[in-house]
C-alpha cells in the first residue's frame, strides 16, 4: 500500500522559513518522481516543486530562488525548504508521485499524501 505521509506545516510571519518532509512507502522510491504541490483556500492546486530519481529538479516560478527541493533516498523522504514565505505561499502542501513525468505535468500524479497546512500570516 502506497503512504505519503507530509508533516513540518505551520503558520509562520512573513519572511520566516519552513522545511516539510514527506515520507514515502510502498512503492520503489528509485523509480518515481517525487514533487510538492499546493492548494490555497478558494484556490486550484498548483504545482510547487518535482524531483526525479537523478535528482533533476524543476520549480514553479513563483518559488523559484526561496524553495529548494531534495530527498534522502535512503530514508525514502522528500523534503521542501521554503525560506522568505510570504502571504501568497499559505496552502495546504501535498506531497505527490508518479512513475511517469507526464502525469507530474499534468498535475495529475497518482499518489498523494494528506497535505499539511502551511500558513503566513503576520
Amino acid at each position: 500500500q502506497v503512504r505519503l505521509v507530509e508533516s513540518g506545516g505551520d503558520s509562520v510571519q512573513p519572511g520566516g522559513s519552513l522545511r516539510l518532509s514527506c515520507a514515502a512507502s510502498g512503492f520503489t522510491y528509485r523509480d518515481y518522481w517525487m514533487g510538492w504541490f499546493r492548494q490555497p483556500a478558494g484556490k486550484e492546486r498548483e504545482g510547487v516543486a518535482v524531483i526525479d530519481s537523478i535528482d533533476s529538479i524543476r520549480y514553479a516560478d513563483s518559488v523559484k530562488g526561496r524553495f529548494t527541493i531534495s530527498q534522502d533516498k535512503a530514508k525514502r523522504t522528500v523534503y521542501l525548504q521554503m525560506n522568505n514565505l510570504n502571504f501568497e505561499d499559505t496552502a495546504i502542501y501535498y506531497c505527490a508521485a508518479d512513475q511517469f513525468w507526464s502525469p507530474v505535468v499534468k498535475g495529475q500524479p497518482k499518489y498523494w499524501g494528506q497535505g499539511t497546512q502551511v500558513t503566513v500570516s503576520s
